[in-house]
């Protein structure tokens, strides 16, 4: 029987958040009351994070009844046959979402663990372009941004994370019908390292954002 996926990379970064405070709290020789307390919020927000869960997947989700910090990681463990993988691409669908970049390549994801994947970046540095790709509203879209080679420590956008950034940005398709030479250019920082930023992400909602800003006609 195949095991029904449910949970997508972010919800499951959130998910072991909430678990790594259950555990650092554990280690703090709190109050019986207050841990208990500590626990119960952390579970209402886990069940809470993923939206329209079956019985069945709140049960799966369920770390009310657990107690020592194994079983916490134990759960954590098996949580990981659940996840949502990346879509997969082939060189076809990428020229359509990119048809004005005709030498793109995808990049090897023969080492990449796409259930670990919200959404997928890769740079050429030749041109100092960074390509990003996410299923928004059930379709794969992709936006090609300019970065900037310098780095610095600061705020991801994306992933709300202390990490070495990278200032990107994109011009949008929005056009005004008075003005045919107008655009609008929008940009922020992002984690260099993409697959580290795709371990720290909790929420899309920037993500988002920014494609729909981006893709906006």
């Amino acid at each position: 029987m195949m095991t029904e996926r449910f949970i997508k990379n972010e919800q499951f970064n959130f998910i072991s958040k909430q678990v790594a405070w259950i555990k650092d709290s554990t280690k703090q020789h709190l109050p019986a009351n207050v841990l208990a307390t500590v626990c119960d919020l952390s579970n209402e927000k886990i069940l809470n994070c993923i939206p329209n869960l079956t019985a069945g997947q709140k049960d799966i989700l369920d770390f009310s009844k657990l107690i020592t910090v194994e079983e916490y990681e134990q759960k954590l463990e098996q949580l990981a046959n659940y996840l949502i993988p990346f879509p997969t691409i082939n060189e076809q669908q990428l020229r359509k979402l990119f048809p004005k970049s005709k030498k793109l390549k995808l990049p090897d994801l023969s080492n990449v663990d796409l259930t670990r994947v919200t959404y997928l970046s890769w740079n050429d540095s030749r041109s100092n372009k960074k390509h990003i790709l996410y299923e928004l509203e059930g379709q794969l879209v992709g936006i090609e941004c300019t970065f900037l080679p310098s780095t610095k420590k600061n705020i991801c956008s994306i992933c709300h994370s202390h990490a070495e950034v990278t200032h990107f940005s994109t011009i949008t398709k929005a056009k005004k019908l008075n003005n045919p030479d107008y655009y609008k250019s929008i940009g922020n920082l992002i984690c260099t390292n993409s697959s580290e930023c795709n371990k720290k992400i909790t929420d899309v909602t920037y993500l988002k954002d920014f494609l729909e800003e981006s893709l906006r006609k």
